[in-house]
């Protein structure tokens, strides 16, 4: 059909099990239906006299008939008033279709602009209407301790105007391993500093340094690539060292080394940046701060089933690494020669270094 029916099957099984003692949220999840829609059934069986504890044979094919009726709606052309709603924006949903942005995304879009509809119509009025299809899931991969583990990855999102012209913006993100809770440091390059710039940004918005950093073997990390023997940066190896974390690259080309951040790569461009407007840089950075505590942090995952801020605040914020307030930052040059220290955020010095300390 073109939406989704309860069959009698399920609405009969939904009941069975009310009547047998079982919860609302029990039973409606052994009908496989949602629990609202339980409750309008359970809500009709009342009033058409269905007795809780009492036989089954009070659930005969008539008194089912007379369940549905009174719960389904009357569909003249087999679509409610959502779906119908939905018609008059079509042609910008196909656009948006188009463009890639994500179901999910398209619904805040149209809320923006006063259209509220349940999440599954616009699903499959994505998929029906509009050319959307559905994607594969992935495997899931055990999770490690809390408070232990965080995946880092740049992903780019798009343009955005800088002093009049248009930019590259991308975003190194950062994904706590055991909460799902996450960071997003907007920038124009992918060097070491910013790399550490992202860093700082994301251990004071957590509150505290993850002990373990898994970044993929990006150059702003590793001189020299290698899934056995990698070289670490010496400047980021520094950095590490005065924030006592330990680095522990992804092989090369394996994204699925790091599959949580890897995801929240295409949630971050699809969710978040897709669609949206942004004046400059500090524009995209304040907003995402607010998106990752707002939007990504108070939404259910998915594989959890929880609220990623929540269960980081509980689990996982006080088992972090106290975070140090300065920071020195050292760019190494060669093995003799002169080394530049950056105090992030105040004046640049340089000093002259022996070939043991390079």
């Amino acid at each position: 059909m073109a939406f989704r029916e309860v069959s009698v099957v399920q609405i009969r099984e939904l009941l069975r099990r009310w009547m047998a003692g079982d919860g609302e949220r029990t039973a409606a999840r052994a009908a496989g239906v949602a629990r609202m829609t339980a409750r309008n059934y359970i809500a009709a069986a009342i009033e058409l006299g269905v007795e809780r504890g009492g036989d089954e044979r009070q659930l005969t094919d008539a008194v089912v008939g007379q369940i549905c009726e009174k719960v389904r709606p009357k569909r003249l052309d087999g679509h409610g008033e959502s779906w119908r709603t939905l018609m008059a924006e079509e042609d910008q949903i196909c656009t948006w279709v188009g463009q890639g942005l994500t179901v999910v995304k398209i619904g805040v879009l149209l809320t923006r602009k006063g259209v509220d509809v349940p999440h599954r119509t616009l699903a499959r009025f994505c998929v029906e209407r509009c050319g959307a299809s559905r994607r594969r899931t992935t495997v899931r991969v055990v999770d490690p301790p809390p408070g232990q583990e965080c995946q880092i990855d740049f992903g780019r999102l798009g343009l955005i105007n800088d002093a009049g012209r248009n930019r590259v913006c991308k975003a190194l993100v950062f994904t706590c391993c055991y909460s799902r809770h996450q960071f997003v440091w907007p920038t124009f390059f992918e060097t070491t500093e910013e790399v550490i710039r992202g860093c700082e940004a994301a251990w004071s918005y957590f509150g505290g340094v993850f002990p373990v950093v898994i970044p993929d073997q990006m150059s702003a990390i590793v001189d020299k690539a290698d899934n056995l023997e990698p070289r670490i940066n010496a400047t980021f190896m520094e950095y590490a060292q005065s924030r006592r974390f330990v680095i522990d690259v992804a092989r090369i080309r394996t994204p699925t080394d790091k599959p949580k951040v890897e995801r929240t790569i295409q949630y971050v461009r699809n969710n978040f940046f897709a669609g949206e407007v942004f004046r400059d840089l500090t524009d995209v950075r304040c907003r995402a701060e607010t998106w990752c505590t707002k939007t990504a942090g108070m939404r259910v995952h998915g594989t959890t089933c929880l609220r990623p801020i929540e269960v980081f605040r509980t689990e996982e914020l006080p088992l972090l690494l106290f975070r140090p307030e300065e920071l020195d930052v050292l760019t190494w040059h060669g093995p003799t020669g002169t080394s530049t220290v950056r105090w992030l955020g105040r004046s640049t010095r340089s000093r002259t270094t022996s070939s043991a300390a390079a």
